[in-house]
């Protein structure tokens, strides 16, 4: 073999081996590793879309009151903006999103189109979703404090602008039943309310000095020297 033919050979030989090197470095990268709370946001956020959306619609539509004609419109434009945030952070990371309403969000759509009156489906629209957005807004809180991951971060912190402007504008419609609402719950690891508000007492207690019976009985001594006084000075003589 020829020096010109081995120099052509070895060419050749560079070449097919780089081919498939090539075609490797062309696919995807392999999706993100996410925590379940990650997850957990990006499906509930798009969830939310998928059902929000429609039931704003049928607000802008069906509301007997004009405020909730507008908060229904708003709120289903605003989705719209959400769902493509988190379709764009999902195809980023690699993550597959729900296609359709869950069968609870379903039902709340169901129960909206079956109200009898717009009058009705005005209490119906903001109970549902005021209850809604009660639920994820403590998930994006937790997601946007602990998540390590830079496109869920963001996403977190959109998404909280979004669901509290949504809590704002269904609150201004002046039917939300706050006293059907779930109470608030603490984290896992904090002490309760009650159980604070005992230890302020007994410290409050503790560093006065003074028994409450005591400051009793000083007041009544006093009543009764009071009165004895005053007898003592207009008695009859």
């Amino acid at each position: 073999m020829t020096a010109r033919r081995i120099v052509a050979f070895l060419v050749g030989l560079a070449a097919a081996v780089s081919v498939p090197a090539a075609a490797a470095s062309a696919q995807p990268a392999a999706p993100a590793q996410l925590g379940a709370t990650d997850l957990a946001l990006l499906n509930g956020v798009r969830l939310a879309g998928l059902w929000e959306m429609p039931a704003g619609q049928m607000a802008a539509e069906r509301g007997s009151q004009e405020r909730v004609r507008q908060v229904g419109a708003q709120i289903a434009a605003e989705h719209a903006e959400l769902d493509q945030l988190v379709v764009d952070a999902a195809n980023k990371l690699g993550v597959q999103l729900p296609t359709e309403p869950n069968a609870e969000q379903q039902k709340w759509l169901d129960e909206m189109r079956g109200a009898s009156s717009n009058r009705e489906f005005d209490r119906i629209f903001v109970d549902r979703l005021r209850a809604a957005h009660g639920k994820i807004f403590p998930v994006i809180g937790a997601v946007r404090s602990g998540t390590r991951n830079d496109i869920v971060r963001q996403l977190a912190q959109d998404s909280n602008r979004f669901v509290l402007n949504h809590l704002t504008l269904l609150e201004s419609t002046g039917l939300v039943r706050y006293a059907e609402l779930p109470p608030a719950l603490l984290p896992a690891d904090q002490p309760k309310i009650d159980s604070l508000q005992e230890a302020a007492l007994a410290r409050t207690a503790a560093g006065s000095g003074f028994n409450p019976m005591v400051i009793w009985i000083v007041v009544l001594t006093a009543a009764v020297l009071g009165i004895g006084g005053t007898w003592r000075l207009f008695r009859p003589r």
